[in-house]
């Protein structure tokens, strides 16, 4: 077991160097759209401001991370609706992430995960007990690899068990949600929300399997609840600064330089979109991995099943 780092001579606590020495632990995994850029820790001011605090007072640092909300409802991409090898990788990444933090910023660092299936499962059209029973599925497999800088946060921590799903629902979109008009001219003026837009749109196009209209009328039936994915995503974050004030934010999506989000990839993807649920893992000769749909996946390599469950592929 390695020592912590000891702070350099002459840089007191709190020195921006602390901040500096945390985010270069980042910058490697960051997920964006921009090209040609130079990831240098100075070139995110945002995060540095969130990383002060902390750093200054010599506290382990909080990161919330929106997202493992569910599996895809799409057979093509995903093995079931249950957690695979996927999320166990993502999983043992963000621990292993903390780890490294630690060793720069040794009271550690925690990553909340912010599970936000129920949010908006009405849109995306996943029945809410197969959500239950992926956050609680996601629960038993950080407790059983041993994970202890990870932990799980969902509405039923927010509203407990009392309330039905529509009525939490109901209550996150009308305290935080915005206007959807002042979304929409947000989607017309801000590139990168309109690439979120347009990234959710093909998600719900090829996670409507059971649609039995016609292709435009699904293409529009997905433009509208993209725009409601994302009004309940923007009211999802907002209950979760709420809770969690002084939280570095992070998020799955692909954030652009100066976002107040930085996007953290969790595993290799020919997509810079594709996270675990809407994937499966192939594990290669070599011994990478490799987030694909299934549908490729079978073509390159052979199911392997743990604990009695389909987990992945291995090529060849």
């Amino acid at each position: 077991m390695t020592s912590p780092a000891r702070p350099r001579p002459g840089v007191p606590a709190g020195h921006p160097a602390g901040c500096t020495a945390v985010l270069a632990e980042l910058l490697p995994h960051r997920r964006t759209l921009d090209t040609g850029h130079g990831d240098t820790p100075d070139a995110f001011p945002a995060q540095l401001r969130q990383l002060a605090a902390p750093v200054a007072a010599g506290e382990p640092i909080v990161f919330t991370l929106p997202g493992f909300p569910c599996k895809s409802p799409n057979p093509a991409k995903v093995l079931g609706h249950l957690p695979d090898e996927g999320e166990r990788l993502a999983l043992r990444f963000l621990d292993a992430l903390c780890a490294r933090i630690e060793a720069v910023h040794p009271p550690g660092a925690r990553v909340v995960i912010c599970s936000d299936g129920h949010v908006f499962s009405d849109l995306i059209q996943v029945p809410d007990r197969d959500i239950d029973a992926y956050a609680d599925a996601l629960r038993a497999l950080i407790h059983d690899e041993g994970l202890t800088r990870l932990d799980v946060f969902d509405l039923r921590e927010v509203y407990g068990q009392r309330l039905s799903h529509d009525a939490k629902r109901a209550l996150v979109h009308e305290r935080y949600a915005p206007a959807l008009e002042a979304l929409r001219s947000l989607t017309r003026g801000d590139e990168p929300t309109r690439r979120l837009y347009q990234g959710i749109t093909r998600f719900l196009f090829e996670d409507s399997a059971s649609f039995r209209g016609t292709r435009s009328a699904l293409q529009r039936d997905c433009r509208r609840r993209a725009y409601g994915v994302i009004q309940r995503s923007r009211a999802w974050g907002e209950l979760v600064g709420a809770y969690h004030p002084g939280a570095f934010r992070l998020s799955i999506h692909p954030q652009p330089g100066g976002s107040a989000k930085f996007g953290i990839r969790l595993l290799d993807t020919p997509d810079v979109w594709m996270t675990p649920w809407h994937s499966c893992v192939l594990e290669h000769g070599d011994g990478r991995r490799e987030l694909l749909h299934r549908a490729k996946a079978e073509r390159l390599g052979r199911l392997v099943f743990h604990q009695g469950r389909p987990n992945h592929f291995v090529a060849g």
